[in-house]
C-alpha cells in the first residue's frame, strides 16, 4: 500500500486496464506449479529456476527489454492445455478486480504458443472460459487482443492473421483486435503495414507498441502506416512537442506502464515518465501493469507509484479515469455503467481534506 493520502481513492476507481499481457501475468508460483503438472523442463544452467523464490529476484533485475522477454517466452513453455491458459488468465483476472478493474483489454500472443505447437484453439477456450468467468463471478468486462511479434517476419505475421481459426476468431468477436509486440528498435511501425491493412478493412480495433525503446517517430510511424486507434507505452511522444500536440487533439490514447518503464531501463525512475506533461498538453493517457509478475506492480501498485512520484490531484484522477474509460473498446452502455461508477466514487471524494 502506498503511503498517498489518497490511497483509498485511488482503490476506489473504477479502473480499465488496456495494456496486460496474460503471458506477462505467469507468477513465478504458477509457472513452477504448470511445469510439474505438465512435465516442462526449465532451465539447468540458469540459476534463476533452482525455485519460485529465486526466478522472482531475478526479475527484479532486468537490464533491457530483451532480457526480461528471454525469461518470458522460457515461462511460456509450461502453457500447453487449454486449463493452464484458464488458470493464467483467471489468476490476473481475480488480482485485477482486486485492484479494483472493472473492465481489462488483455493482450496474448498466440505466435509464441501456435510456433511451439500449442493449438490457437487451445489458446483461445482457456482464456475464453476465465472471460466467461470473470464476467459472472467478477462483474469484470474484457477484450481479447491478439498480439504480433515484431522480431518475427512480417510475412509470417500475415499468415498467422490469415489462418481460419483466427479470422474465425474475428469474425465473431471473440477477439477485438490486434496488437504490435516484442523487441521494438530493429523493427519499425512500418514494416508491418500491410497486416493493419488488412485489419482495417475488416474493422479490427487496431493499436501497437511505439516509443517505449524506439523514438517518437516510431509513433508517428504507427499512426500513419498503421491506422492506430492506441499507442502502448508512448512515453518518448513527450520529445516530439508537435507531434504531441497532434496526438492531443486527435484523442489517441496512450496505454502508458510506468513500474514496467522502470523495470525494463527506459526511465531511471516513475518521476521521469511524463505524467505531468501528458496532463498539461491534453493527451489522453490511461495507466496499466504491461507485464506485473515480472515487474512486481499490478495496476494498483502503478497507481500508487504515480501518485507518490507526481502528487496528483484528485480532479486529476479524475480525468485520467474518465479518459481510460472512454478509450476504451467495450460498448457505449458498458462505458456508461463505468462513467456512472466514476462518477459515485467522485461524490464522495470531491471536496473531501486530504489528509
Amino acid at each position: 500500500m502506498c503511503k498517498s493520502p489518497i490511497h483509498v481513492f485511488l482503490q476506489a476507481l473504477p479502473k480499465c486496464e488496456h495494456h496486460i499481457h496474460l503471458e506477462g501475468a505467469l507468477t513465478p508460483s504458477l509457472l513452477f506449479e504448470l511445469a510439474a503438472r505438465n512435465n516442462t523442463t526449465l532451465p539447468a544452467d540458469d540459476h534463476a529456476f533452482l525455485s519460485a523464490e529465486s526466478l522472482r529476484l531475478r526479475y527484479d533485475h532486468f537490464t533491457s527489454l530483451d532480457d526480461f522477454l528471454n525469461y518470458y517466452y522460457i515461462g511460456m513453455s509450461v502453457l500447453i492445455h487449454s486449463s493452464d491458459f484458464e488458470a493464467l488468465a483467471w489468476s490476473y483476472f481475480q488480482r485485477a478486480a482486486a485492484d479494483g478493474v472493472h473492465h481489462a483489454e488483455v493482450f496474448f500472443d498466440p505466435q509464441a504458443h501456435t510456433s511451439r505447437g500449442v493449438a490457437y484453439s487451445t489458446v483461445l477456450s482457456g482464456f475464453t472460459i476465465a472471460r466467461d468467468r470473470a464476467c459472472k463471478e467478477l462483474g469484470m468486462s474484457t477484450e481479447l487482443i491478439c498480439c504480433f511479434l515484431r522480431h518475427l517476419p512480417p510475412a509470417d505475421c500475415l499468415v498467422t492473421f490469415n489462418q481460419a481459426e483466427l479470422q474465425e476468431s474475428f469474425e465473431h468477436g471473440a477477439v477485438a483486435g490486434i496488437g504490435l509486440d516484442s523487441s521494438e528498435l530493429d523493427f519499425p511501425p512500418q514494416l508491418f503495414g500491410e497486416l493493419y491493412r488488412k485489419a482495417g478493412e475488416q474493422g479490427l480495433r487496431r493499436t501497437a507498441h511505439a516509443g517505449e525503446e524506439g523514438p517518437a517517430a516510431y509513433i508517428a510511424n504507427a499512426i500513419d502506416t498503421l491506422g492506430v486507434e492506441r499507442i502502448d507505452h508512448g512515453i518518448k511522444l513527450a520529445e516530439d512537442g508537435e507531434l504531441m500536440r497532434r496526438v492531443a487533439e486527435s484523442g489517441i490514447m496512450l496505454t502508458t506502464c510506468p513500474l514496467s518503464n522502470v523495470l525494463l531501463r527506459c526511465v531511471k525512475s516513475v518521476a521521469e515518465v511524463p505524467i505531468r506533461r501528458f496532463l498539461d498538453a491534453g493527451v489522453r493517457f490511461s495507466i496499466n501493469s504491461d507485464d506485473p509478475a515480472y515487474f512486481g506492480g499490478y495496476i494498483l501498485d502503478n497507481y500508487c507509484a504515480v501518485q507518490e512520484a507526481h502528487n496528483l490531484s484528485v480532479a486529476e484522477w479524475e480525468s485520467i479515469c474518465r479518459a481510460s474509460i472512454e478509450g476504451s473498446w467495450c460498448e457505449q452502455d458498458r462505458k456508461d455503467e463505468l462513467l456512472q461508477a466514476l462518477q459515485r466514487v467522485m461524490h464522495d471524494w470531491t471536496g473531501r481534506p486530504l489528509v
